[in-house]
């Protein structure tokens, strides 16, 4: 036993730790002088030049589609979100603590980037992340997952064949670019393979591509840098095919097939109101799904039109049709009344002459 004691001491006195020595992480904290009342750490940037700007570092991971509303023209994600900065106030050398390299501390200890996503709607109800990760070089890292609920131009014109483009915006509230600056830890390939790898549910959608971007915005009189997520999906069409596309071609091929229906009785015309009224419920229910803000017509609609207007003119046929066939019972049976008339008057004469009246 005394020699496997011997050889850890000679192991950390080459770490340059002595065995004897007991290290805490509040060693740590004690010798940066981190406590939650010091106003160094958490009330402004922790920079000791004013002048240079706190680089932020962020990474944003998709790891599912819960929900698109085209409706409300909503899209909720579940993203992982991390960020990462440098504190000039929190490093220490690792080998006067035992080799201690990170330490986890309450998120409001330090200062950390106000940043919002300009999209989002509805605020995340489940609480942030309490931790976050100070390292010995100084830097501090967050990480949290949130449910975003966000604005999403719908472009609907190609429903249920579509491809919509959503963006996730993160910009500061109040620093401007030469504060703070935001950089993708990512570029836009690197995003996509790591947002495959941790998707984990779709909803109704393929999820494409996953685009990031730098830019400079200037919406409050100053610049800001701004980086924009950009989440590519294309939706699963194969259902609305199945449920709604083919019901209503086979709702035509019924009402075509109606015309081998005898017009003699009213059979055919309540069969073919039936079949229009089916029509119109699934209009309805397309209705609900579709967005009352869309620029054009999309296809599916016109496609419904169409089908609802062929119908109704077969409709209209039909009534026409049967109109006139009454029309045409009625002038054969003045007719056949007529002739019936005439006869009787033509036996009467006949009688009359034949008793010598004529």
């Amino acid at each position: 036993m005394k020699d496997y004691i011997v050889n850890d001491d000679k192991f950390l006195e080459k770490l340059g730790v002595s065995a004897k020595t007991a290290c805490s992480y509040q060693d740590v904290l004690n010798y940066l002088n981190l406590t939650k009342g010091n106003e160094l750490f958490s009330m402004t940037r922790p920079v000791k030049d004013c002048r240079q700007p706190t680089q932020v570092s962020l990474e944003v991971l998709l790891y599912a589609i819960l929900d698109v509303r085209e409706k409300d023209q909503t899209f909720v994600p579940y993203v992982w979100i991390t960020m990462q900065w440098m504190n000039d106030y929190a490093i220490w050398d690792p080998q006067q603590f035992c080799g201690i390299k990170s330490v986890a501390l309450p998120t409001e200890v330090l200062w950390k980037p106000d940043l919002n996503i300009e999209e989002m709607t509805e605020k995340d109800k489940a609480p942030p992340s309490p931790y976050l990760t100070i390292k010995s070089n100084g830097a501090v890292e967050v990480r949290n997952d949130q449910v975003l609920v966000s604005t999403c131009r719908m472009q609907v014109y190609k429903f249920p064949f579509d491809i919509q483009n959503c963006n996730l915006s993160f910009k500061s509230f109040v620093y401007s670019d030469k504060e703070l600056l935001l950089m993708s830890s990512h570029i836009s390939g690197d995003v996509t393979v790591l947002s495959r790898h941790t998707m984990r549910t779709q909803y109704e959608w393929l999820f494409i591509s996953m685009k990031v971007q730098q830019i400079i915005s200037n919406d409050f009189f100053f610049n800001q840098t701004m980086i924009v997520y950009t989440i590519t999906m294309k939706r699963r069409s194969v259902l609305y095919i199945v449920n709604f596309m083919l019901p209503v071609l086979f709702f035509l091929c019924l009402d075509l097939a109606s015309f081998l229906i005898s017009d003699s009785g009213g059979e055919k015309l309540g069969f073919k109101v039936t079949v229009l009224l089916a029509v119109t419920v699934m209009q309805l229910i397309l209705n609900e799904i579709l967005p009352s803000s869309s620029d054009r017509a999309p296809l599916i609609a016109v496609y419904c039109i169409g089908t609802f207007g062929l119908m109704l003119l077969s409709l209209l046929e039909t009534i026409l049709v049967k109109y006139l066939m009454e029309k045409d019972n009625e002038a054969d049976r003045d007719q056949s009344l007529s002739e019936d008339c005439e006869d009787k008057h033509g036996k009467a004469n006949f009688n009359s002459c034949f008793r010598g009246t004529c």
